[in-house]
């Protein structure tokens, strides 16, 4: 995870990863710190580092907020399960060395590791116990989650922000993180399983898929990250076009007309109207190729209105305002694909230019590895001007190098599953 997170963000130079352990305790635990050596993209692993962290670890009871104790952005992650960001550690509200010595740390971001509740059967169990906070107050209580990492990420001064796009690529993988220690917990219960019943060569078999799991599951979050990147370049196109015409972003405005439209619904319904607004907003957050917008918008915000319009009867014309509302925020996904906006950018050649919008704006479903090399050799033209030009040609050619050492790693695990299955020594 730290080495993933690493070698896409270049800004980043250290990770750490912590164990939340089981409630009530709570005892946060640093697993291993990595730092990365730039030159030759090698990591450091170990925890150098003295640490109230350090195994055997920290109790809720001695880290969470307290009276006369310096707050931690540790608890802070744990109790409401959010993140924290310390873009400026002279202000850092929850450094310890600020509040204690007053010496800034480093620019760093805390991103808490969720699972479901469900997902571990606790949602209802008897036995399960909350932790608490100073006043006796519990927590979790009503959460869908529970808190079992906390990740670590140490930036380069003055290059991380609060809500920027690498918090926001944090705050993805560890949710994606979530899910592989979920999957490692029901995968640890199967070899438990399997010990009673199996013999050396299904147990050797298990291990050998077990390691092809593990390089399938990195493949496939390796091309998530490439699809946040072509995310991130759509957007960043689509901003420059609206720079060359003097425009606003139609998918912006569009929302905003829909938003002032639910306000002004009169009939009650207050909480369908709420759910309205957020689901349009979290729109806004997404970066998705034109078809797969469309899906959505009709996936969950028609059917929305659909549902509000049928509770809260409007008139033909308001109604048939509110379709055409909708129909423009699905013309506006197509706004850096056509023809007349892109004819306005002048810095690259036509032919480059087509090529460039056909590359961001393709919906595959799998790895292309050509189309990345040549995605990769259009950002190195300095003619395009978009703001994370040589940002995103960096991060991109890092996942490219991981993708092909996993598929490398993937056929030979592959190779060596068939042997064991086969009898073969």
């Amino acid at each position: 995870m730290i080495e993933t997170i690493l070698h896409c963000l270049p800004n980043a130079f250290k990770g750490t990863i912590y164990r939340i352990g089981e409630p009530p305790n709570l005892i946060a635990e640093r697993v291993t710190s990595g730092i990365i050596d730039r030159k030759s993209a090698g990591i450091s692993w170990g925890l150098p580092a003295e640490s109230d962290y350090n195994p055997p670890g920290k109790p809720w009871v001695e880290y969470r907020d307290q009276p006369g104790r310096p707050l931690e952005a540790m608890a802070w992650c744990v109790k409401k399960q959010k993140s924290w960001t310390a873009e400026d550690p002279t202000t850092d509200a929850r450094s310890i060395r600020l509040q204690v010595e007053g010496q800034a740390e480093d620019f760093y971001h805390m991103e808490p590791v969720l699972v479901r509740k469900s997902d571990l059967s606790l949602d209802g169990s008897v036995s399960f116990e909350y932790p608490k906070d100073h006043s006796g107050n519990t927590i979790w209580m009503d959460t869908d989650h529970v808190v079992v990492a906390v990740i670590k990420i140490h930036f380069y001064p003055f290059t991380i922000e609060i809500g920027s796009h690498e918090t926001k690529l944090i705050k993805k993988l560890s949710r994606s993180l979530g899910t592989e220690l979920l999957s490692y917990k029901l995968r640890q219960d199967s070899v438990m399983a399997m010990q009673r019943l199996a013999q050396e060569r299904l147990e050797a078999c298990n291990i050998l898929a077990d390691s092809l799991r593990n390089a399938t599951t990195k493949s496939g979050l390796i091309f998530y990250l490439v699809k946040q990147e072509l995310g991130h370049l759509r957007d960043q196109w689509e901003q420059t076009l609206c720079e060359c015409r003097n425009e606003v972003n139609r998918k912006i405005a569009a929302i905003r007309e829909l938003n002032e439209l639910v306000r002004s619904i009169d009939g009650g319904h207050e909480d369908l109207r709420e759910d309205l607004a957020q689901v349009q907003n979290r729109f806004l957050d997404l970066s998705l190729p034109p078809e797969k917008g469309e899906n959505w918008v009709i996936m969950q915000i028609e059917r929305r209105w659909k549902d509000l319009l049928s509770k809260c009867p409007q008139h033909k014309y308001w109604r048939d305002v509110v379709w055409g509302k909708i129909a423009e925020l699905k013309k506006s996904l197509h706004f850096g694909q056509d023809p007349d906006s892109i004819a306005h950018y002048k810095g690259i050649p036509d032919d480059l230019k087509q090529e460039w919008v056909h590359l961001i704006y393709s919906n595959s479903d799998h790895f292309d590895a050509p189309a990345l090399e040549r995605l990769i050799g259009i950002l190195d033209n300095p003619g395009l001007q978009i703001p994370s030009r040589e940002r995103s040609r960096k991060r991109l050619v890092q996942l490219k190098a991981l993708a092909e050492t996993m598929s490398q790693l993937e056929h030979t695990t592959n190779v060596l599953l068939r042997r064991v299955l086969n009898g073969a020594k």
